[in-house]
């Protein structure tokens, strides 16, 4: 039976690579700096923020959710975001990790 190639990388760099493409698009990094910024916001306020629909903010909300970096709380009809620290920190230091034995020729 075939298996497939992602399953010959550790668990823990298909995590990280999987997060690395929830950050590639530049509308996710600058919703993570308000978030980081505000400590907290909803979601209306960041379509008041950023130059995107509120649908196109939903989905990349969505994704970066998906991926664990942030958390929401349902509040009547709003959700309230806020980044998800111990996720966040754990990022950190896998890119840290990533890097730091880093020596070119």
């Amino acid at each position: 039976m075939p298996v497939a190639k992602t399953e010959e990388f550790q668990q823990s760099d298909m995590v990280l690579a999987d997060i690395a493409k929830a950050l590639s698009h530049p509308a996710r990094i600058n919703i993570l700096r308000i978030l980081n910024e505000l400590n907290s916001c909803i979601t209306g306020e960041l379509v008041d923020l950023l130059p995107l629909s509120q649908s196109t903010v939903s989905q990349h909300l969505k994704e970066l959710k998906r991926v664990g970096l942030i958390k929401g709380e349902i509040d009547g009809p709003r959700t309230c975001y806020c980044l998800d620290e111990r996720v966040v920190e754990k990022t950190k230091k896998a890119f840290t990790n990533l890097f730091s034995t880093f020596k070119c020729c």
